[in-house]
């Protein structure tokens, strides 16, 4: 007996088209931070492609990455907002956010820490390219700092993806 062959069509969400575009051809280049396109993915370098071989035989197309296009369109995808920060934790906060990106951009190139900026003595803003990243974050401080903190999280409306965190530490009694 012969199994029946179906002919399924696959339908992108609404903004299915948007997240999951089709790959470029060839290998493209990154001028600001040298990442390469490839496969339709991006990587940090040639050495950790299983194609090395191949890639290295064809021409480059300079172009930007995307994470460098939203930092140079000063947009992001996730922004925390730490409020009533303890004057001993400030350095260690930072050294965590600063650590938590390199280990995200080792794991992925395009995910990145955009700004740590400083809004008064006690709150600090972080902006990133990545809005799972920025959750992941937000949680990890909260943990290292033994839940110290109030955790608010929202989103934007639907076209956008993009995701606000308030962090705000509670009063030492």
């Amino acid at each position: 007996m012969k199994k029946a062959k179906y002919n399924v069509q696959k339908f992108f969400s609404r903004r299915g088209k948007h997240e999951f575009p089709k790959g470029k051809k060839g290998v493209l280049k990154c001028g600001i931070c040298g990442n390469i396109y490839y496969e339709k993915a991006w990587c940090r370098d040639l050495k950790s492609h299983k194609h090395e071989h191949i890639i290295k035989k064809l021409p480059f197309i300079m172009t930007t990455c995307p994470a460098d296009k939203m930092i140079k369109n000063n947009l992001f995808e996730g922004k925390i907002t730490i409020e009533n920060i303890p004057q001993k934790l400030v350095a260690e906060l930072t050294n965590l956010i600063k650590a938590f990106g390199e280990k995200a951009y080792q794991r992925d190139c395009q995910h990145r820490i955009i700004k740590i900026k400083e809004l008064s003595k006690n709150s600090i803003a972080v902006t990133t390219t990545e809005n799972q990243m920025t959750k992941q974050l937000a949680k990890k401080i909260n943990n290292t700092f033994n839940k110290k903190g109030a955790l608010k999280i929202s989103y934007s409306s639907m076209p956008s993806d993009t995701v606000y965190i308030k962090l705000v530490f509670r009063d030492e009694k």
